[in-house]
């Protein structure tokens, strides 16, 4: 017999966190979060608890943690589509349908008590968070920024009337064996035609850098994501968080800002060093050896993750997608960078994929996000 619990207490909470690391124990493609991070989210600390409604659960079985799973109702996200939406995320589980089914019976009925209409997922908080369950894959590390499963979620998942509502690809892309010459004659002319310039990261310490970028960052951001799937508004106590996360592992040479001549951000790309080997056999834990391992991974990366584009929708079609492609391609020279991971493109954003033809690109995760009227 299967008894969810509701996770309320100290131990419950170490219990939901480290359930997944003995799950995937010895597994050389799951890559954890950073234990600290997860911790947070029970707290006053995590930043969402002004914009969302959450709830943890432990499936146990014989005394022994057999599953998890949060339902978040992403509040801002239900009020701009006007939609009755809980979220599910953090689902790990055994192979075993009686847990899987107790486990997403609980999240719906939370949800339901709270008025809501439909369930989807896997979702976090927001689109900074891991989402999309791993489809297709699973020989591949995965990357820091997002979640590893195993091949029998996706039919537990649908055992329990889920059907697909989005994919997400992911590629490698490794450089080309001959650059296109056009692609730095027409990223001059865009920058000179629309009166941008690249900023020179060298005039500034990294941290001066972010500081003075950032707010035109999170616009261009805003605005080039309001309309992809699952997405909401930066608040200001999401941009910290998410500085204060990653200014650790940001390295100004990955870093490409374009800006008018009035420094407003136009467009942007970040791509950081891959940290995850360094975080496997710590289990997310910040100790010594994890600190040294990150160290060694940020001086010289081998994989960069891309972690996040945008370019403002009116300068898109006026050649400045060039400069981004451009910027990446130098990302390769005078490096050890061997290929850099795209994380998620939406199935449909065929532009965004447009661009992967510049380089060497290999099509090798799928994800994807379920839906279920409850």
């Amino acid at each position: 017999m299967v008894e969810i619990r509701k996770v309320l207490t100290r131990a419950d909470r170490k219990e939901f966190v480290e359930f997944p690391l003995r799950l995937y124990k010895d597994n050389p493609n799951f890559v954890p979060p950073l234990y600290g991070d997860e911790m947070k989210c029970f707290t006053d600390r995590n930043v969402y608890r002004n914009t969302c409604d959450d709830a943890f659960f432990l499936a146990v079985r014989d005394g022994q943690t057999v599953g998890r799973i949060q339902g978040i109702i992403q509040r801002q996200f239900n009020e701009i589509h006007n939609e009755k939406r809980v979220r599910f995320t953090r689902f790990d589980a055994i192979d075993d349908r009686e847990v899987v089914h107790e486990l997403f019976k609980s999240v719906e009925a939370w949800g339901r008590e709270q008025g809501m209409n439909v369930c989807c997922g896997p979702l976090g908080y927001s689109d900074l968070e891991r989402e999309g369950l791993l489809i297709s894959g699973f020989d591949e590390l995965n990357t820091f920024e997002e979640q590893y499963n195993y091949p029998y979620y996706q039919s537990l998942i649908e055992g329990e009337g889920y059907a697909k509502e989005v994919d997400w690809l992911e590629y490698k892309l490794y450089p080309p064996k001959v650059v296109n010459p056009m692609i730095k004659q027409v990223a001059r002319r865009a920058l000179e035609m629309n009166r941008l310039h690249v900023v020179d990261p060298a005039q500034y310490s990294k941290r001066a850098y972010i500081a003075k970028y950032k707010d035109g960052i999170f616009d261009c951001l805003d605005e080039c994501y309001a309309k992809l799937y699952g997405t909401v508004p930066f608040t200001e106590e999401m941009k910290k968080q998410l500085i204060d996360q990653f200014l650790l592992i940001v390295n100004k040479q990955f870093l490409v800002i374009v800006c008018d001549e009035n420094e407003k951000v136009v467009a942007f790309g970040l791509c950081l060093p891959s940290i995850s080997r360094a975080v496997q056999k710590s289990g997310g834990r910040l100790t010594p050896g994890c600190l040294i391992r990150l160290m060694k991974a940020l001086k010289d990366p081998k994989i960069l993750d891309l972690a996040l584009v945008a370019v403002l929708p009116e300068y898109q079609a006026r050649g400045v997608n060039a400069v981004m492609i451009d910027g990446q391609l130098s990302m390769y020279e005078n490096t050890s960078v061997e290929y850099c991971e795209t994380n998620l493109n939406l199935e449909d954003n065929l532009a965004v994929q447009a661009q992967w033809k510049y380089f060497r690109a290999v099509q090798h995760k799928r994800r994807r996000s379920f839906c279920k009227t409850i």
